[in-house]
């Protein structure tokens, strides 16, 4: 490689996975609910025209849990670490959906998913930790693209478990009809299914998953130790090979051969090294709440809002019963009401094809059409759609072939799928990007949830009402035209938004300061070791060995008047052991730290002991 060229930056595609594996189970729990809830609702007894308002009261409770806990998991994350923090509320967010599937009574459920959104504060986390894995700009649409990916894997699989899984004592008798507790829980099934997720989700997680927060990221990890002992058993053992004897010398080989003591040694380094990293500051509200972020959280919050509300409403809507348009209940354009009379079974087909389409979307055209015309031309252009998208969506009720109403609103839900795969990406990338540091993304994607959470509080309540309202005197249009209207205020503050460059131009600075540094060592150690042996410090003349190993391209210049001090970085270690050993025994040590050496602070890379 040409000298000062860098690599072109990469995915980290296999802990990328992992964490992907990890947040599956979430989605597939959630949108499991999607075909069931407006049953669920009817089976505690409430009245079909109360249904949508009970089921946003659900939602909105789900919500504003959500809300109250989300800050609180996002600086519990910034001080014990991304990894447990969501390992934690995976379990918790498990538990309260088992709670939830065995709900016998409304205010069982509407508890169950409060429980629920104050255990799931796992989206700001585990934004954080692609922010943290992939900081390059270029590579931002690609890998903010995979967890909205999962979460359209999830709504495929959550809506079809929903929807078959339901009431499994009166839908599928041949399997469950002797079953005592399915026949008492009848909407638990789907959760017992997500329940599995969840568990192969937090293994996978414990076993493999890194974590990302740079005071935490060097901590012994017993459970990525497992898993590395748990991957030796399924590899295969190579045979080891004997090479002939040549006439290299034995004590050059002892350079290289690791032993207990360098291995000791290395860990007392690496004590020491941790210990003397100086401990960031907790973020400010200075820091936190700059004039992009305050926008950008504007426009997530009301695209969290009418979009979760559409969602909760939709399957109300294609549930409730037809109606025939004449004179006595219609008049157009506005006056008329009706839904789809559809079972949880045909709501779930339509979802889980919603979900397969999304997958495709989310995969093969979000991040090229995303690197072409830019996240904010994108974010821009679905502002402009969920208007229209929000004010056509009544009038499907009007069309009486119920496959050709089905047809249309299918097509309705894919411009929709289309909107909303790119919208909350894009709103992420542009909130990410807003941060002043990486140090304070955890605190703010944190709030982002919690603020987020009192939109989608907010819209599924406000929504759920306004269909009571609207069904009683005949006018369905009204809980979709209020998001529409909703929607097409929302999308004002996106044209105040700049598409900022982000954390890549840092990085990119730090790796040409890095290889500045690299360049100066030689003649930096030479420098201090000549002004010690000119003050009477014999101790530090070099042996043959260091001058071997300072010399680096001939660099053998004198003292000059460059100054010494500079800033703490890590650097890998020039022999390629970690923590720098050199010699048998780790009797000499090359420390990693430019700034700082084994007793102390100093020149570091140029300090043996």
């Amino acid at each position: 490689m040409v000298k000062g060229s860098r690599a072109p930056p990469k995915l980290p595609s296999k802990q990328l996975a992992i964490l992907a594996i990890c947040r599956f189970a979430e989605p597939v729990a959630l949108t499991s609910v999607f075909p069931y809830l407006p049953e669920m609702i009817e089976s505690f007894g409430i009245e079909k025209k109360d249904v949508a308002k009970w089921a946003g009261i659900t939602s909105a409770v789900f919500s504003l849990s959500q809300c109250l806990t989300a800050v609180v998991w996002g600086r519990a994350s910034d001080m014990i670490g991304r990894k447990p923090t969501i390992m934690i509320g995976l379990t918790c967010t498990m538990i309260s959906s088992l709670l939830w599937g065995m709900s016998t009574s409304l205010p069982m459920a509407i508890i169950a998913r409060a429980l629920s959104g104050g255990c799931n504060g796992n989206v700001g986390i585990i934004r954080t930790m692609v922010a943290e894995m992939v900081p390059e700009k270029e590579l931002q649409p690609r890998a903010f693209s995979i967890m909205p990916l999962v979460w359209s894997l999830g709504s495929i699989f959550g809506p079809s478990f929903g929807g078959f899984f339901a009431k499994p004592v009166d839908n599928l008798p041949g399997l469950f009809g002797n079953s005592k507790f399915l026949a008492r829980f009848p909407f638990a099934l789907p959760n017992i299914v997500a329940s599995v997720f969840f568990i192969v989700g937090i293994s996978t997680g414990i076993l493999f998953l890194k974590e990302t927060l740079e005071s935490r990221k060097y901590k012994t990890d017993y459970g990525l130790v497992l898993g590395e002992r748990l991957k030796s058993l399924f590899k295969k053992k190579k045979p080891k090979q004997f090479r002939r004897h040549s006439g290299y010398d034995e004590s050059a080989a002892s350079l290289l051969r690791p032993t207990s003591a360098d291995s000791s040694a290395s860990k007392v380094f690496d004590d020491e090294w941790q210990s003397s990293k100086p401990v960031l500051p907790r973020p400010t509200m200075v820091e936190v709440f700059t004039r992009q972020s305050i926008i950008n959280l504007m426009a997530y919050t009301f695209l969290a809002l009418h979009s979760v509300a559409y969602d909760q409403l939709l399957p109300i809507f294609m549930h409730h019963p037809r109606q025939v348009p004449d004179s006595s209940n219609t008049s157009l354009p506005f006056k008329f009401s009706g839904g789809f009379g559809l079972g949880s079974g045909r709501i779930g087909t339509l979802f889980t094809m919603y979900g397969v389409c999304g997958c495709l979307i989310q995969f093969l055209i979000f991040p090229p059409v995303a690197r072409r015309f830019g996240v904010l031309n994108c974010f821009k252009a679905c502002g402009i759609a969920f208007p229209l998208i929000c004010f056509a969506t009544p009038y499907t009720a009007l069309i009486q072939d119920s496959p050709t109403q089905q047809f249309a609103m299918f097509g309705i839900m894919l411009v929709k799928c289309f909107a909303v795969i790119f919208a909350f990406p894009c709103s992420v990338i542009l909130l990410t990007n807003s941060a002043a540091s990486l140090r304070i993304l955890g605190t703010l994607n944190g709030f982002a949830v919690s603020i987020s959470a009192v939109g989608r509080a907010i819209g599924p309540a406000m929504g759920g009402a306004a269909f009571t309202w609207g069904l009683e005197r005949g006018y369905v249009i009204t809980p979709w035209w209020l998001l529409g209207i909703i929607s097409a205020v929302g999308a004002i503050p996106i044209w105040y938004l700049v598409e900022m460059d982000g954390f890549s131009k840092t990085n990119a600075d730090d790796a040409e300061d890095s290889d500045f540094e690299d360049d100066r060592l030689p003649q930096i150690a030479e420098d201090e070791e000549e002004r010690a042996i000119l003050n009477g410090d014999e101790s530090m003349k070099p042996s043959s060995e260091e001058d071997a190993l300072l010399t680096v391209n001939g660099s053998d210049s004198g003292a000059d008047s460059r100054p010494l001090s500079i800033p703490p970085r890590r650097m890998s270690s020039p022999i390629g052991l970690r923590g720098g050993s050199v010699g048998p025994g780790g009797s000499r040590r090359l420390s990693n730290g430019l700034g700082h050496s084994n007793v102390g602070h100093g020149t570091g890379g140029s300090s043996f002991h």
